[in-house]
């Protein structure tokens, strides 16, 4: 499948987490007790991955994630592995709807460069292995933008916000290249940074200039990338445990990342009212970037009533042609390891509902058209 042109996303996709089965969270904890050893850790995280390609393969999936079941966090193991930066245990965690999070972060230590020996290389090789040619391998990783946060730039090394962001760039660019020579083909970037941007609640002297310097950022990674790699942005507006970190429409930033991004693909969260109403998606290029409607909820089990969900996809196809809209979860099930508040088989019956909505959705509109 190296060789296959991918047309991603698909009509039903999902974000890329999903819930760490109890054995993996024991055996994560004893390896951190010192009771087990890396490689045993490391024996339990393949087991557990292989399961979960199968039985996403088994819903109906076309495209398998490895859950991030080798990952703490969604992004903080990626970057803490970027030469130029280290994990720490800050004085805080995150706030996310009135919870604090783990304490964990990573800053600013020295010149930013790609690391050819970066460990997600060796856990995509792995992953690749597993899929076989059985469905297609996706790979995600954090958006850049994630190092733009005011605190991320350590002005002693950078002064200068256009050194640190071309390095950054650089480092990307470099990082996605490996990646594609692996034999990536489907590469998503989790992008919270820009939910933030995107949040009136945040005040924010200089938001346009930042939300351009996110384009700027995206759009000097994606030059020159590989004509056969499909690549997207999930806007995330946060997940720990269920908990959300911001709310607002995409109204603010459509005019400039949803016009002008040039991804294959947005995955944008519809799953309440916190992300406002579909208008924004009139901004989309009618061009074949792709929108992937977070409609189901990954945050609670109940499920979602296939009508309803029919009716927002009819309603959203008013503001973007269908043939451009695909269906997921709005986020990943479990977007650090704590997961959110839903069980194994409620994340089961989720992705199958996200599959069998796609096909009577697409599907039927391919019937009338024939």
């Amino acid at each position: 499948m190296t060789n296959q042109i991918i047309q991603g996303p698909f009509r039903a996709d999902h974000v890329g987490s999903l819930l760490r089965p109890e054995n993996l969270l024991q055996a994560r904890r004893a390896w951190k007790d010192g009771q087990i050893s890396k490689e045993q850790l490391r024996e339990v995280e393949t087991a557990e991955i292989k399961r979960i390609v199968d039985k996403q393969i088994e819903v109906g999936l076309k495209l398998v994630t490895d859950g991030e079941f080798r990952r703490t966090w969604w992004h903080l193991d990626f970057l803490e592995h970027l030469n130029g930066f280290e994990g720490f245990v800050p004085n805080t965690g995150y706030k996310f709807d009135g919870v604090e999070t783990e304490k964990y972060n990573v800053r600013n230590i020295g010149k930013i460069a790609f690391n050819p020996d970066h460990p997600f290389f060796q856990d995509f090789k792995e992953f690749k292995e597993i899929v076989g040619d059985r469905a297609i391998a996706k790979q995600t990783i954090p958006s850049p933008n994630q190092l733009f946060y005011p605190e991320m730039r350590n002005q002693d090394i950078y002064p200068n916000i256009e050194d640190y962001t071309q390095d950054i760039i650089t480092a990307y660019r470099q990082t996605i290249q490996a990646f594609y020579d692996l034999g990536v083909r489907y590469l998503q970037l989790d992008d919270v940074y820009i939910a933030r941007l995107s949040s009136p609640d945040n005040q924010i002297e200089n938001r346009q200039e930042l939300i351009d310097l996110a384009l700027q950022v995206i759009n000097g990674v994606l030059e020159d990338k590989p004509e056969d790699l499909i690549i997207t942005t999930h806007l995330c507006r946060g997940n720990y445990q269920s908990t959300w970190a911001f709310e607002g429409s995409y109204s603010i930033i459509a005019p400039t990342l949803l016009a002008k991004e040039k991804v294959d693909g947005f995955f944008l969260e519809y799953d309440d009212e916190r992300s406002g109403d579909f208008k924004p998606l009139e901004h989309i290029p009618h061009d074949g970037t792709k929108v992937v409607l977070g409609l189901v909820t990954s945050k609670f089990g109940e499920l979602e009533a296939k009508e309803e969900l029919k009716a927002r996809i009819e309603e959203a196809s008013k503001h973007v042609p269908l043939e451009q809209l695909c269906l997921s979860p709005q986020c990943g099930f479990a977007s650090t390891h704590h997961g959110n508040k839903l069980t194994e088989e409620d994340q089961w019956n989720k992705l199958r509902l996200v599959v069998e909505v796609a096909e009577e959705v697409w599907e039927a509109k391919q019937k009338v058209q024939q």
